[in-house]
């Protein structure tokens, strides 16, 4: 597995402990807010990912 592979999968298993734990204790709960912050920091390093990505191509 690649590292965007791992960091799509990481983004799917938390964006559905934050949408699980969000549903039952509150969007605004501590844990909720707590997750959304890990979820964005993977978003952005998958942005990051495949940013470098694209810039390879444009290279080539």
């Amino acid at each position: 597995m690649n590292s965007t592979e791992n960091v799509l999968s990481q983004i799917e298993h938390l964006r559905k402990k934050m949408t699980k734990i969000a549903m039952n204790k509150g969007f605004t709960d501590i844990e909720s807010i707590s997750l959304s912050q890990e979820l964005d920091h993977l978003l952005n390093v998958y942005d990051n990912l495949n940013s470098d990505t694209r810039k390879e191509d444009e290279v080539k």
